[in-house]
């Protein structure tokens, strides 16, 4: 848990989520544009060779550092003993469905539950990373704080089913409610990278339905991200990440955080 690793931990901790996520981007990147073989996981989920190779790549880097780890792959599954207090969150490629057609807009994310993170941009060579306090973009050998701001007014919206809050909640109906219209301006990215964006102060929030998503690979390390930058993150039912939220909302302020909150509670 953060309150237990110590400084040098957390960033040591911090530099191997980073390097394992560079190395899951960069089979990423070179696997785009090529012919990627498809696995078929029901419900019109499938996963490609591309998400297989850059979670062993990523496995790999985590193995080398802190072998006695456990590990929770989005293509793997677990690895390693299940209730182990130090497991990674690993999502390899979050955006699949946009990689196969073409579309550059996915993240590679790589999550130590309770602390460092970190989401990589196979594309432009970005690395969000936080140590479990702070939260930085690598770009280019430097280091960048996070500061996150609503001023681009830009929510990203997960219209991914399914929808479990429906019908007391749907995304569909937050996009069309006055208040949000008059407000905001709607984004569909369709990858959690949008999270890192949000850290970034590239969107002013993202908003997506489910059940308690702390521990989920896909979402696991952009809400690390948004914490440590210092963004108010909650459930769609207000209610704390991790006991018991359902869903997500993640905003760059308190401000924004409450109109959000005011839209779904009317009903979206």
């Amino acid at each position: 848990m953060r309150g237990v690793i110590d400084d040098r931990t957390a960033t040591g901790d911090a530099e191997v989520a980073t390097a394992a996520a560079r190395a899951g981007a960069d089979v990423v990147r070179a696997k785009y544009g090529g012919h990627l073989a498809r696995m078929d996981k029901g419900g019109g989920d499938f996963a490609t060779d591309a998400d297989v190779e850059a979670e062993e790549a990523i496995v790999g880097v985590i193995r080398a550092a802190r072998p006695a780890d456990a590990l929770l792959g989005e293509e793997g599954g677990q690895r390693g003993a299940a209730g182990t207090e130090r497991r990674w969150l690993v999502d390899p490629l979050c955006g699949t469905l946009n990689y196969a057609v073409g579309h550059m807009l996915v993240a590679v994310n790589v999550a130590l539950r309770g602390g460092p993170a970190a989401v990589a941009d196979p594309f432009t060579h970005e690395v969000f990373s936080t140590d479990g306090r702070t939260a930085w973009l690598r770009h280019e050998g430097a280091d960048t704080p996070l500061v996150p701001t609503s001023a681009t007014r830009l929510v990203d919206v997960n219209l991914d089913p399914p929808f479990p809050g429906a019908p007391a909640f749907r995304a569909t109906d937050l996009l069309a409610h006055p208040t949000f219209v008059a407000r905001f301006r709607p984004r569909v990215v369709s990858t959690t990278l949008a999270l890192a964006w949000v850290a970034a102060g590239r969107r002013a929030a993202y908003v997506t339905d489910g059940g308690d998503l702390s521990e989920n690979v896909h979402f696991a390390a952009g809400i690390a991200l948004c914490r440590a930058a210092g963004c108010v993150v909650t459930g769609i039912d207000g209610r704390p990440v991790g006991r018991g939220a359902r869903g997500l909302v993640a905003a760059a302020d308190a401000a924004t955080h409450e109109v959000l909150m005011s839209v779904i509670r009317s009903g979206g």
